[in-house]
């Protein structure tokens, strides 16, 4: 792996250590503030506390031979959708909730960018595409570098898949090891990786998109404000759940129509987007 990929700027991380280590207490303070009032400065300063901890897991995704850079980006996605449905009122850490949030971003990303891909279409052989590294490196002693049916039959049976789906899982990932590092030419002593494009963002401005991200979804929800009570309950259920429900549901739940839910969703939608609009036009004229 290219060694630039595995750095971080030095101003970023400078960035990031300004952020004060909150306390419980100031952590319960900022978090409840930003699920009650929305308050931008709020969610700046418990994102900010927590960018270090993105950097510490992202490195953990180093191996697959993507951007440190998008790694950390993803994982501060991840960071901003646990800020959203975290409860702190529940008595836990916010990093505790957020682990898993910003885990799951960065492993969507690998695996929508890494080569076997196409290969995971299980949650166990999701599993597999995370641990047969690990598990490899763990028994080399026992079995060597390469896979032997030996070492395929015992992490099948450790992970609780096929043999064969292991043995095709190593095949991705040897493959995949192999395509980047190869020389170009039997006389050139430059690899193939050497000649990739960066194309990811500069890490000293993830702090700054992480907070426009934060202003953003207070102007979303300042232009909400505007919105009747059901206009604002189903553009909550159809843009931003997760699982938006069907028309149909919500047509039975409101009695009305499936095509008036589909207006309402429309001219909710165009209202938030006219107000956003506005309203940051003018922040730039003023």
């Amino acid at each position: 792996m290219n060694l630039r990929q595995a750095s971080i700027p030095t101003s970023y991380m400078h960035e990031i250590r300004r952020f004060p280590i909150l306390s419980a207490e100031e952590e319960r303070d900022l978090a409840r503030r930003w699920r009650d009032e929305r308050d931008p400065s709020a969610a700046r300063l418990l994102a900010g506390a927590h960018l270090r901890y993105v950097v510490k897991v992202a490195r953990g995704f180093t191996g697959y031979g993507l951007p440190l850079g998008d790694l950390i980006a993803e994982g501060n996605l991840g960071l901003m959708q646990a800020m959203d449905r975290f409860d702190p009122d529940r008595g836990n850490r916010f990093v505790t909730y957020a682990t898993w949030w910003i885990r799951a971003a960065i492993q969507d990303y690998v695996l929508r960018s890494y080569m076997p891909v196409r290969a995971v279409t299980t949650a166990d052989r999701k599993k597999l595409f995370f641990n047969l590294r690990r598990l490899k490196a763990r028994d080399v002693e026992t079995y060597g570098s390469r896979m032997s049916p030996e070492q395929a039959e015992a992490i099948a049976k450790e992970l609780g898949v096929s043999r064969d789906d292991v043995v095709d899982m190593d095949q991705y990932l040897e493959a995949g090891e192999h395509s980047l590092n190869a020389k170009l030419n039997a006389e050139s002593g430059e690899e193939w990786q050497e000649f990739l494009t960066d194309e990811s963002p500069d890490q000293e401005n993830l702090v700054m998109e992480a907070d426009q991200l934060v202003k953003r979804r207070a102007l979303m929800e300042q232009a909400m404000d505007d919105l009747s009570e059901r206009e604002r309950v189903i553009f909550r259920e159809r843009r931003l759940a997760e699982e938006p429900p069907t028309l149909e549901s919500l047509a039975q739940k409101f009695g009305v129509s499936r095509e008036r839910i589909r207006q309402i969703e429309v001219r909710a939608f165009e209202k938030v987007r006219s107000a956003m609009t506005t309203a940051e036009r003018e922040k730039v004229l003023a």
